[in-house]
């Protein structure tokens, strides 16, 4: 078994990702990635593509292990098998990494260096979460999460990366570091979700199981957030659109939602259950233009 600073010299690293109908996008990701002075395997989901993914990947990037789906996969099945498939091989770490984050050249190696200094710290079964921010605007996007400390409510906050690294209550699953020691723990990404809620419940998981979870400092990378537009929460779609919207797996799917409130709401889960229907069927009107609402609905639906 290596320890690890083995793991920093020479990384057994697996980096897990899926896309669907992005082609440019996910060669965009792709060479950002490639760019890094790190050495890894990248094991690559297309579910179901037609736009000639697969294609383009083997021809500019052979080495990537691609993994077909059905077009029905979504996020959490896509990612799913990627990390199944991973798993094999006994990696020292595994990176998720959405398609649509483009690293900084430094990224990979300041994430391992990261986890080496923690486990240094007596932290050896951690996560890492590197934060993305806005190509254009340069705002936080995606990364670390707390909980909030409201009484009413059971969101999860985005942590605004620092200096150094914090510790956070879960993920939001854009770029996450995972040791191997935290992988043996806690095993795959829960088939009970779709798309959403599946990288705050690993992470929720993963503290349970006594690892913890920290927002690296500064950004690693870009990603733009989520566009409101279309969504569960659009005022110009009709009531019936916002509705069928919100029960999307892409949002608040009946079965998966019922699980992650049960999980993580306590004894009153009930109660706070139907928050995000009764949100779409409201439709919220001009809050839906605050950036600070923009943050809450990122918060509910990753």
């Amino acid at each position: 078994m290596s320890n690890v600073n083995d793991d920093i010299i020479h990384p057994q690293l697996a980096v897990l990702m899926t896309c669907h109908n992005r082609r440019d996008t996910t060669l965009a990701c792709l060479q950002a990635l490639y760019q890094q002075d790190a050495i890894f395997d990248v094991f690559l989901v297309d579910d179901g593509s037609s736009d000639g993914t697969s294609d383009a990947v083997i021809a500019s990037y052979p080495d990537v292990k691609i993994l077909q789906g059905d077009g029905n996969l979504f996020w959490v099945g896509g990612m799913r098998l990627a990390f199944a498939e991973a798993l094999k091989g006994h990696y020292n770490y595994y990176l998720w990494l959405n398609d649509d984050t483009l690293l900084e050249p430094q990224a990979l190696n300041d994430l391992l260096n990261i986890h080496h200094d923690l486990a240094k710290r007596g932290h050896p079964n951690s996560i890492v979460v590197g934060s993305t921010q806005d190509p254009l605007t340069g705002q936080p996007t995606y990364g670390g999460a707390v909980q909030s400390k409201l009484w009413y409510t059971k969101k999860f906050e985005f942590v605004e990366p620092g200096q150094t690294s914090q510790e956070c209550d879960t993920m939001f699953g854009n770029c996450v570091l995972i040791h191997n020691s935290v992988a043996s723990k806690v095993g795959n990404i829960d088939g009970a979700f779709i798309h959403s809620m599946g990288d705050l419940d690993y992470g929720l998981r993963a503290r349970k199981l006594g690892c913890s979870i920290w927002a690296a400092p500064g950004f690693v990378g870009t990603c733009s957030r989520n566009s409101l537009d279309g969504s569960w929460v659009d005022p110009n779609l009709s009531l019936y659109k916002r509705l069928k919207k919100a029960f999307h797996p892409k949002a608040f799917p009946f079965k998966a939602w019922t699980v992650f409130c049960k999980r993580y709401s306590g004894i009153f889960w009930f109660i706070y259950w139907p928050l995000p229907y009764l949100r779409s069927v409201i439709g919220y009107k001009d809050l839906s233009k605050s950036p600070s609402f923009r943050k809450e609905i990122k918060q509910e639906n990753p």
